[in-house]
């Protein structure tokens, strides 16, 4: 039996999505079943063109599309096919499947801010070229009707194209003065209204200078930068809401009169509920009926499937590993700890939204300096001259030539020359204020198991067992799902050992497997069930016939780049800490082995999140590294966050960052980029200041016609992406 072929259980926190056992069918329209499947071991291309051919060829369905960044894949059907009907077929071209409840999710995952921005940017760029036309045959000396004429015709295209173009300025200042702030888009706002007053009063009067090419070319400077902003970030949605579409969406309900499947929001407290190998808890409860074991790393990180039997208190979000089991309903819906996990990423995310970002805080001090400068302008020119036009073309040269488009530009432009940077090493930054606030990291919190460690178990001491043991044990750890018979199953099958002929082969849920080989019982499993010894390390015991039972070892596999990572991090001065759910032995261990100073052991979600704020009172600035559904309120609550690729939806969707590859190597990378990064902004600040101090002089004086402030202006914002650019 290849690995493929293996009974699939929903074992790893970076491959629990839905259940495969307690899979249902999400109903479109009475014509047709629409279901999505999550696809955690997908990797590439290839995976998606396996996935839709292995689909497209069931008679019943009529669409599959595989999303290979969501890892997901959603099918068209005929409206009598379930999920179940075709997590075979996925699983049977090699992949692991999962049913994803559609209706937690929102109705739509289209990038409607990014296609919004982009359509307002081309509006904006089509109209500042044929307005560039026109103003150039001003430029070159056309005069009188004319000149007038080229004015008005500019006023046509540019008036409804800034009106369209800029309605994102427009709508934050206007968020910002209603809560008496200012930000950067106050001035923006405040620069186009005065430059298009100021230009139809020209053009009426039939004026020599008109701003319609400032007005349009500072809207499409603008727009790049806030488009190139959003371009860095992936389109993430809410935590909670993917934590959500994590849960069961129904559930098999014992009565009296047998079992029946109903939505989980139907259950109530003491339902009994039957939960298949394979499936996920629906609610809180306790085990009364069965033996078993269950996976829990996605809410504790514990590395082992726990023994459960009777009497047994389970969690919503754990997996059934071996045995049906039958739970009595302890707490339902919003009360189970699925839900209170949720609740607790909701609240880290509001405080995160609380940071103020280096633009925002530039905005502070330039927005009122470029008011009071105007106002000045205008107050002192019109008390000098007595006559209004003057002073109000004045002052609308300050607007524009303070230039907002290059301190619009600082951020935006070094940011996606760093993320460019950081993508090349195999990091993806999600969030516009990541890199900043990666910058003032000064704590680096490890997650352990998916993290630091593979979350799968490496055989250490295969070298002790002969070679008829081997063969014995890997016939019997290839008919089950356990993680140590997987990871048993591909060390011997590497090592070229093939499998003995074991017949009658059973697995004893929570136990086991055994079999007959040679006429002799032969058990591969717990120590207590072949009467097996103590070890401190994982063990899995083989007992043939009547001899002594032999103990294989695990230890956790370390993830690629872990070790050079942490040692880089210490190098640079930053306290590294490791953070788990996982037993004091085993998080000791590996503390030791990494060199590790601080650690956290049997700790729970809250927990986690907890000791995350409780270092951020202490004014340290926390990177939280993780994985699991257990890390996604420490990652929300840390002032930077980052997650493999690997990590459950969840996670990834609450980190600022996602480590694209399988080695943490980039991580210390990724903190130098960012230090370097964030100098740059402040570079680019100092260049806009500098170049104001230098323009505005000018254009108080009255020396500044149209041509020479959309010069100045198109200069500094050339200047500042250049000097982003130093990043790459």
């Amino acid at each position: 039996m290849t690995a493929a072929m293996r009974p699939q259980a929903a074992a790893c926190p970076a491959c629990v999505a839905a259940p495969d056992a307690n899979t249902i069918q999400q109903d479109m329209a009475p014509s047709e079943a629409h279901i999505m499947l999550s696809l955690p071991t997908i990797h590439c291309a290839a995976c998606m063109n396996t996935v839709e051919r292995a689909l497209m060829a069931h008679p019943q369905v009529r669409k599959a599309r595989v999303n290979l960044t969501m890892k997901r894949v959603s099918i068209e059907a005929d409206p009598d096919v379930v999920a179940e009907d075709l997590v075979p077929v996925v699983e049977g071209a090699g992949y692991e499947a999962h049913e994803l409840d559609t209706t937690a999710l929102s109705a739509t995952q289209t990038d409607k801010a990014g296609r919004d921005l982009l359509m307002r940017l081309a509006v904006a760029g089509f109209a500042a070229m044929n307005v560039m036309l026109l103003s150039i045959a001003v430029w070159s000396g056309a005069e009188g009707p004319t000149r007038d004429l080229f004015h008005w015709v500019s006023a046509f295209i540019v008036l409804p194209a800034v009106a369209f173009s800029g309605q994102p300025f427009y709508r934050n200042a206007w968020q910002a003065l209603k809560v008496g702030q200012l930000n950067m888009d106050v001035p923006i706002t405040l620069a186009i209204a005065l430059a298009l007053i100021t230009s139809l009063w020209e053009t009426t009067l039939s004026g020599e200078h008109a701003y319609f090419d400032a007005a349009i070319a500072l809207t499409f400077f603008l727009l790049t930068g806030r488009y190139l902003d959003h371009r860095t970030r992936s389109v993430a949605r809410s935590a909670a809401e993917e934590l959500a579409a994590l849960e069961v969406p129904r559930a098999f309900r014992l009565t009296d009169e047998g079992e029946e499947q109903v939505n989980v929001a139907d259950l109530a407290i003491s339902d009994l509920i039957r939960v298949r190998p394979g499936g996920r808890m629906p609610v809180d409860g306790e085990i009364t009926k069965g033996t078993s074991e269950l996976d829990r790393s996605l809410l504790t990180g514990e590395t082992l499937p726990v023994f459960a039997e009777p009497g047994t208190a389970v969690s919503a979000g754990e997996v059934n590993l071996t045995g049906p089991l039958t739970v009595r309903a302890t707490a339902v819906g919003r009360d189970t700890s699925l839900h209170r996990m949720a609740d607790l990423v909701a609240v880290a995310e509001s405080g995160r939204s609380r940071y103020t970002s280096l633009a925002d805080r530039a905005a502070k001090l330039y927005a009122p300096g470029v008011h009071i400068l105007s106002a000045l302008a205008f107050v002192g020119w019109y008390l000098y001259s007595g006559d209004l036009r003057v002073a109000l073309n004045i002052a609308a040269a300050v607007l524009i030539i303070t230039c907002p488009c290059a301190l619009g530009l600082a951020v935006p432009a070094v940011t996606t020359a760093a993320s460019g940077r950081l993508f090349k090493k195999g990091l993806l930054i999600k969030d516009s204020t990541a890199l900043e606030r990666l910058a003032q990291v000064d704590t680096v919190v490890f997650d352990k198991t998916g993290t630091l460690t593979a979350g799968t178990p490496e055989l250490t001491n295969l070298g002790d067992f002969t070679r008829t043991d081997l063969e014995i044990a890997l016939a019997l750890a290839e008919g089950s799902s356990h993680p140590l018979s997987i990871s048993l199953s591909d060390a011997a099958r590497s090592a070229g050992i093939h499998p003995a002929a074991v017949t009658d082969q059973t697995e004893v849920p929570g136990h086991g497997t055994q079999g007959l080989w040679k006429g002799q019982r032969v058990q591969l499993g717990r120590s207590s069930w072949v009467n097996g010894g103590q070890t401190e390390m994982t063990a899995a015991w083989l007992r043939v016939g009547e001899g002594e039972p032999q103990a294989f070892t695990f230890t956790d596999r370390l993830r690629e780049g872990a070790q050079e990572a942490v040692k880089a991090l210490q190098d640079k001065g930053l306290r590294v800490i490791l953070m788990s759910g996982d037993t004091t032995a085993a998080v000791e261990t590996l503390a030791n082995r990494l060199g590790i100073q601080q650690w956290l052991a049997e700790a729970l979600p809250q927990d986690k999140a907890a000791r995350i704020d409780a270092l951020s009172k202490e004014g340290a600035h926390v990177l939280m590294v993780g994985d699991g559904l257990n890390d996604t309120a420490a990652l929300t609550a840390a002032h930077a966050s980052i997650s493999p690729a690997s990590a459950l939806d969840a996670a990834r969707v609450a980190s600022d960052i996602v480590l694209l590859g399988s080695t943490l190597a980039p991580i210390p990378d990724a903190v130098q980029t960012a230090t370097k990064a964030t100098k740059r902004i402040r570079e680019n600040f100092t260049i806009a200041t500098w170049y104001n101090i230098i323009a505005v002089p000018l254009a108080i004086a009255g020396l500044c016609s149209p041509l020479i402030a959309a010069l100045a202006m198109s200069s500094s914002s050339i200047t500042v992406s250049l000097n982003a650019l130093r990043l790459r």
